[in-house]
């Protein structure tokens, strides 16, 4: 006589002993087991990752904000505030692209607030330009303060990373 399916099962469970059992179910269990999770993501992966693109967004910042200093002094504001302008929406793309990188557990909350002044940053350029476009100067100017203020609190929470390329310095260009 033939013996189908789980009758063949209980057949061969019925003559394990229980101990022989226990790690038959267990090894089936690691079989079935999902694969291991990917690396554990370091602080120095994350840099790796991140730096080239900040390093293409300070290269953007350089051809998109060249000169903008001196159209300020000289009155041509609207020319400056349509470079603001290129600059925050420069920004804003590159801080989704920093958005989508997976973060080291143990930095998620001080990424997370250096993720939100970089957007702060990008609205305070926006800002810069629209106070120029409406050809404010002295509103400018202090908006130009505060995103100088706001780069420093972004650099201050990351400054464990040693960031080369993702050191924010409006500094150079306004």
């Amino acid at each position: 006589m033939r013996v189908h399916g789980n009758e063949r099962l209980e057949e061969a469970v019925g003559k394990m002993s229980f101990g022989r059992l226990v790690l038959a179910v267990l090894a089936l269990a690691l079989l079935a087991a999902p694969p291991a999770q990917a690396e554990e993501v370091t602080r120095e992966s994350y840099k790796e990752v991140v730096e080239p693109v900040c390093k293409s967004n300070a290269k953007a910042n350089e051809r998109i904000l060249k000169g903008v200093r001196g159209k300020f002094r000289s009155g041509k504001l609207k020319a400056a505030s349509r470079q603001f302008f290129r600059a925050a929406a420069a920004l804003r793309r590159t801080l989704r692209q920093l958005r989508a990188v997976s973060q080291p557990p143990a930095d998620k909350a001080k990424l997370a607030k250096w993720l939100k002044y970089i957007g702060i940053e990008a609205n305070l350029f926006q800002k810069t330009g629209k106070k120029l476009k409406a050809g404010n100067r002295n509103a400018a100017t202090a908006m130009v303060i505060r995103l100088e203020r706001n780069a420093n609190l972004a650099n201050n929470q990351v400054i464990g990373f040693e960031f080369r390329h993702c050191r924010f310095e409006p500094s150079k260009f306004t």
